[in-house]
């Protein structure tokens, strides 16, 4: 990851959830088994590539917060901090644009792909983020709005990091 005083941000979206059923809140859809296996064993995955942050925000929906403690439990961060405005349909960009060094943001679709797209000036529909996949990012931090100027650093799915695995 960049030291160079630049913002490194990590989007990880959340593993595979059990199906909404209707009367049930959505906010409460925890991982499948094999959501929970998957999403470890990429977390794991990127924590050997050198992806860790800092800081860890995620959404209270229960299904990010598993997913944010299994990548706190394989080492890419130190701990959980929940943020409402990581909720589907939320607003990010007051915790995007305050972010300073490693960051990782667990989220849903299509939010975390639309951040994604903004920050480094791209259509909206350019970027989908698969169930526990990972969007990584860097942009230097002296620009107060970081919309347009994010570097793109990587795309991965859980297949590409999973070969044969998934």
């Amino acid at each position: 990851m960049p030291s160079c005083g630049l913002v490194d941000l990590l989007l990880l979206r959340h593993g595979i959830a059990v199906e909404r059923h209707q009367g049930t809140d959505d906010s409460d859809r925890p991982l499948t088994p094999l959501g929970r296996e998957r999403t470890f064993k990429v977390c794991c995955r990127l924590r050997d590539l050198g992806l860790i942050s800092d800081r860890l925000y995620s959404s209270p929906y229960r299904r990010a917060r598993e997913t944010a403690e299994l990548a706190v439990k394989s080492g890419m961060a130190p701990a959980v901090e929940l943020a409402r405005c990581l909720e589907p349909g939320g607003d990010s960009w007051p915790l995007v644009e305050r972010l300073q060094g490693s960051c990782l943001l667990v989220g849903h679709e299509p939010d975390l792909s639309r951040l994604a797209a903004a920050l480094i000036g791209a259509p909206s529909a350019g970027l989908r983020l698969r169930k526990a996949g990972l969007c990584h990012l860097h942009w230097d931090p002296s620009h107060q709005d970081p919309r347009g100027l994010a570097q793109l650093q990587g795309l991965l799915s859980p297949r590409l990091l999973l070969p044969g695995c998934v």
